[in-house]
């Protein structure tokens, strides 16, 4: 017994150090944002009219405002309750959609397959998949309109998260900079502190690229000591200037406020809600830490410190009402005035870090989605998965930031843009658990209604507020977010057209079974690898490199790279096999699915990988038709199977390591089979090439296990398959042009013919994408007329 009480002792002890520890680092990641805040909140809230009404019980009542707004937003929705609606972990307004996605037919992704839902990740632990679809639920899963309308809701949350990532940095720099322009420091002019914001901004945009988990850790202590150092001025303020303001805690000041302010006390919510923004970093970054870790660290520092902190700053401006200009530095003891500056400015640094982190991902799971064009993703940490940068967003970041700091050069206006961007997000995250708490947890939908009513109500007063100062920089989050967004719907529109020209016009199996085993050319020895995005059938572009190519390889595969509404999929899952027409034709297809935060990395040993599939998948197959009593030959496109071995059991295969340190052994042996000369030289010269950057890349041979007994079919199956492996491998892939048909409306002919195609010519080529190796490329044109 006291064995277990001992045992058990040992593990909480350890559950506290791995809980504190990720409490700590959430600080660098999570936080940074939602701690600056108070270096300009009152400042923004009492500019404008509300200057006029300055006294004692405005200031107080200001200060109740951003009490239970802190209360009520960060504390009560986030971190009771929206933390609960984790993805397997991850968090976030995509994490939600695909929530959603999964447990009611909201997807428009188009080439989703049941076998999806097989995936270990892909139904929340405890879901009834029995349960009688709701009439809302059917209602919703039968209008296509309405699943287009929630995409759209959704990428439109998305681009002011984006819109976000530009402003955070700006706003959070320029205020902590701003404590340079008190007369009793240096006294420096708008010009000097916007030009040195500007240095600092681009100081930052240049490290992203050495990746976030090393800033983050790092500043974790600046942050800490931040927080406590804010609270700690707050509690001396709260002491020196006036006590009475823990009176303001009711929320009887907020009426007194109302009353007395009216509407330009409405308008002044727009400055109130700076004191949250951030707040949605504690859902979108959870997949880096824990739920409890998040809720421990705003519990335990976070909360208590930014209330003293907001209160001590309402105290000292009680007293001195002419410091609104400036009144967090103001408000900070003499003495105390250059390190706290220091601080800030790291603390601000921290904090936009954080924000333009949020946006590569956000960008990474647009492009999972197929709603942005395909750019370059750096996987930055080799331990943390998710930690990525991509360098085409990073640089347009930068210069947006560059240019809302040089255009507007007031941090007032700047918080009209950034609290309309935050509230916009927030608002969009309340929607969609309200959509979640009915479908995915399955209750009541009068819970998700008062859910919603409640927490909408509350933001929707704050969102009104926010739009009223459109014509004062509210514009600019509205602007940047109609330009992502066309963006992204122009994309997805022709993405989505092409991949239907090639459903509605796939390749007939009688076509392919009429032309025999050899397909009507040559079948000469290798493994062509067919990319394309269908799932099921042969594509159009398949008859047209038939007819184009003198020969075609004596293995064929049709590889497609897919993605799934799961934030990650198991790498023992991520492979599905299947045949294609009768076992003499060797056609094989292989769908290869990735999660919305999954990598895709340049996998060196994906042909091995491949090859030991397909020989486990053609083992599996004799083997259920033996016991089944029945040939796989009847059906010409047979059921696909999850298979996926990094070892050769169950293949009927053995493995023997070719491995070799110099250059030239490995150009010899990749290059044996080659009869052309040319192709020959051309290998070695790549291969040379690419030693420099892979070292000890494995080549392995496979061969059929001799003590095996195998079946003769399966034996000659396997011995083809190792053939053509030995033989070399080549990428074969349609160089498409998509052009609008000539009947089209206007709209559709500039959307696909003008904008289409100008983001198809400027982002990265599929190729790129799925890291094919340039020598092995063949590359087939095709017009798509959609």
């Amino acid at each position: 017994m006291d064995e277990e009480i001992g045992g058990a002792a040992r593990q909480w002890k350890s559950y506290g150090k791995t809980l504190s520890l990720l409490a700590f680092q959430s600080f660098g990641v999570v936080y940074g944002d939602l701690s600056t805040s108070p270096l300009y909140v009152y400042r923004n809230s009492l500019s404008g009219r509300l200057n006029d009404y300055i006294d004692e019980t405005t200031i107080f009542g200001l200060f109740s405002l951003i009490f239970w707004t802190f209360t009520l937003v960060p504390l009560l929705k986030y971190v009771i309750i929206v933390l609960r609606a984790d993805d397997n972990g991850e968090g976030g307004t995509f994490a939600l959609y695909s929530l959603l996605c999964r447990h009611a037919k909201f997807s428009l992704l188009p080439n989703q397959q049941a076998a999806d839902e097989e995936l270990s990740t892909y139904y929340q632990p405890g879901t009834d998949r029995t349960a009688v679809s709701s009439p809302f639920k059917r209602f919703l899963e039968k209008h296509r309109k309405l699943r287009t309308c929630l995409l759209l809701f959704v990428l439109f949350g998305a681009c002011m998260v984006i819109g976000d990532g530009v402003l955070t940095p700006t706003i959070s720099v320029l205020s902590a900079i701003s404590g340079l322009q008190d007369p009793a420091t240096s006294g420096l002019a708008d010009g000097w502190i916007v030009f040195i914001a500007c240095v600092v901004l681009v100081g930052l945009f240049a490290l992203q690229h050495r990746g976030t988990h090393r800033v983050a850790f790092m500043f974790a202590p600046v942050v800490v000591l931040w927080l406590l150092g804010i609270g700690i001025i707050g509690l001396y303020n709260i002491i020196h200037w006036n006590p009475r303001i823990f009176v303001a805690l009711s929320p009887h000041y907020i009426v007194k406020f109302f009353k007395r302010t009216g509407r330009d006390g409405w308008i002044s919510l727009g400055g109130v809600l700076l004191a949250i923004t951030g707040t949605e970093a504690m859902f979108a970054d959870l997949g880096h830490f824990t739920a409890a870790s998040i809720r421990l660290a705003f519990v335990g520092v976070i909360y208590p410190c930014l209330v003293l902190q907001y209160m001590g700053q309402a105290a000292f401006l009680s007293k001195n009402m002419s410091a609104v200009y400036n009144s967090f530095y103001l408000s900070i003891p003499s003495p105390l005035f250059w390190p706290v500056f220091v601080i800030a400015t790291l603390a601000a640094i921290v904090g936009s870090q954080a924000i333009i982190s949020a946006t590569f991902s956000i960008v990474k799971q647009c492009l999972a989605l197929g709603c942005f064009p395909r750019v370059k993703v750096v996987h930055t940490s080799r331990w943390i998965h998710g930690q990525i940068y991509i360098p085409e967003i990073n640089w347009i970041l930068m210069v947006l930031c560059l240019a809302v700091a040089l255009g507007f050069r007031d941090i007032t206006v700047i918080g009209n843009a950034y609290g309309l961007a935050c509230i916009a997000v927030m608002f969009v995250t309340t929607c969609l658990m309200s959509l979640v708490i009915i479908f995915v947890w399955q209750k009541n939908i009068l819970i998700s209604l008062l859910f919603l009513v409640f927490f909408g109500a509350v933001e929707g007063a704050y969102l009104s507020a926010a739009v009223m100062k459109v014509p004062q920089g509210g514009w600019a989050p509205i602007a940047l977010a109609l330009v992502f967004m066309s963006i992204m719907y122009v994309w997805h529109y022709g993405t989505r057209r092409k991949y239907m020209f090639d459903l509605q016009n796939k390749v007939s199996m009688k076509w392919i079974l009429n032309l025999g085993p050899s397909l009507g050319i040559m079948r000469v020895p290798g493994i062509g690898l067919i990319y394309t995005e269908l799932v099921t059938g042969v594509p159009a572009i398949f008859s047209h490199f038939v007819t184009n190519l003198p020969a075609f390889h004596q293995v064929l595969v049709f590889v497609c790279v897919k993605s799934v509404p799961v934030p990650y999929v198991p790498v023992d899952e991520r492979y599905l096999i299947g045949r294609i027409g009768p076992r003499e034709y060797r056609m094989y297809r292989c769908i290869v699915r990735y999660g919305y935060k999954d990598v895709q990395k340049d996998d060196e040993n994906f042909e091995n990988h491949l090859v030991m599939s397909i020989a486990r998948f053609i083992q599996m197959e004799a083997e259920e038709s033996a016991s089944s009593g029945r040939s796989c030959e009847s059906s010409p496109e047979g059921r696909m199977a999850v298979v996926h071995t990094t070892d050769t059991t169950g293949t009927g295969l053995v493995v023997r390591d070719s491995s070799v340190d110099d250059g030239c052994g490995t150009s010899q042996q990749l290059t044996r089979s080659s009869k052309s000369e040319t192709l020959r030289s051309l290998q070695s010269i790549y291969e040379l090439e690419s030693v420099g950057s892979v070292s000890r890349r494995r080549r392995v041979r496979f061969q059929i296990d001799e003590e095996e007994r195998v079946d003769p079919q399966v034996r000659d199956e396997l011995s083809d398959l190792l053939d053509a492996k030995e033989a070399g491998v080549a990428y074969i892939i349609g160089h498409s042009y998509v052009k609008a048909r000539k009947n089209s409306n206007f709209l559709k002919t500039f959307a696909i013919n003008y904008a289409y195609s100008f983001l198809r010519k400027n982002c990265r080529g599929p190729s790129v994408t799925l890291h094919i190796p340039h020598i092995s490329l063949i590359e087939v044109g095709m017009i798509y007329y959609v």
